[in-house]
């Protein structure tokens, strides 16, 4: 049991360590961003790779826990601290609705993963629309900085909640693949039919993975906010985010538990060292992305994982 572990808690116990061999607020920033994304590519995983309903539109689920999260402090008073669970449940309700309709009426495959980017474009379109969420001007959260509000003087504390929710995430996960629940969800992504005539209930296996898959990148969408205190419609429900929730499971490893946080740390590493060499251009990041996707699926096709864990046989093998 510990030695399943082990991996995941030394990679925790290394990543909170950084803020204090780091102190500059640029590599601070671009650490809890990386980790911000990495917390949504956990979420997609966990529907995506593991229980294999591919979506497009993670979106709405990381727009909805930002919206919550902000709405709740700006235009109710709710503590910060209250509305950021509030805003992981209502992203998690979201995921729920959206699965019923979609899963009850038998859509699977690519359906799925356009009924997923249709509800993220309609929520997108009424936040831009609606007076409630500020429009499209967007909506301020009140710079007030008390650690009661979530709010921090240090950029290192952000760092510590992202890598506490990235690594509950990381450990949950492979406690999920350890599991019977784990099984069903590989049962349902290699052949769903033979899953269901062994008595698989796999309406509700697909249900429970898209909850917890939302209420995770929901998660990702409230930090997102709190962290910059800014949303508008763009950041909150736009293809941005779904494609980099997807793209970085894809590039560290689909269906793994330290995939995503691979991928979207390498996404991310790739995109600035891209911004470096190529100044401002704009969209070279987007451009770096699907190269890097390219290769991915072309020469690493179970991702820099499988590729990891590839070169370390071959060296025990040369050590021999």
């Amino acid at each position: 049991m510990i030695r399943s572990y082990g991996p995941a808690l030394a990679l925790i116990a290394l990543a909170a360590l950084v803020p204090f061999a780091v102190s500059a607020n640029t590599m601070l920033n671009f650490i809890v961003f990386a980790l911000i994304i990495a917390l949504a590519a956990q979420g997609w995983n966990l529907l995506g790779g593991l229980a294999g309903q591919f979506s497009f539109g993670h979106a709405a689920f990381f727009g909805t826990g930002a919206y919550a999260a902000a709405l709740l402090q700006t235009r109710y008073g709710v503590n910060a601290w209250a509305a950021f669970a509030l805003g992981i449940v209502l992203a998690a309700a979201i995921g729920w609705v959206i699965g019923f309709l979609s899963f009850r009426s038998g859509l699977r495959g690519s359906y799925f993963a356009l009924v997923t980017l249709a509800f993220a474009e309609v929520l997108r379109i009424l936040a831009n629309a609606s007076a409630f969420t500020g429009g499209a001007a967007g909506t301020l959260v009140k710079l007030d900085v008390r650690p009661e509000n979530f709010q921090f003087v240090s950029r290192a504390a952000f760092v510590w909640i992202a890598v506490a929710l990235v690594g509950a995430v990381l450990l949950m996960t492979i406690t999920i693949m350890r599991t019977r629940f784990g099984a069903w969800l590989t049962a349902v992504r290699e052949n769903e039919d033979a899953a269901r005539a062994l008595g698989v209930d796999t309406l509700a296996v697909k249900l429970k993975a898209i909850t917890l898959s939302a209420a995770i990148t929901g998660a990702a969408g409230a930090l997102y906010v709190q962290y910059f205190l800014y949303l508008d419609a763009g950041i909150a429900y736009g293809p941005w985010i779904s494609i980099e929730a997807l793209i970085a499971p894809i590039v560290g490893g689909i269906g793994t538990a330290f995939g995503p946080v691979l991928g979207a740390v390498a996404l991310h590493i790739f995109g600035e060292a891209a911004k470096l060499v190529a100044g401002g251009i704009p969209g070279i990041d987007l451009v770096l992305y699907g190269l890097l996707l390219i290769a991915t699926i072309a020469f690493a096709p179970d991702g820099l994982t499988g590729l990891l864990k590839r070169l370390a046989r071959g060296k025990t093998k040369e050590a021999r």
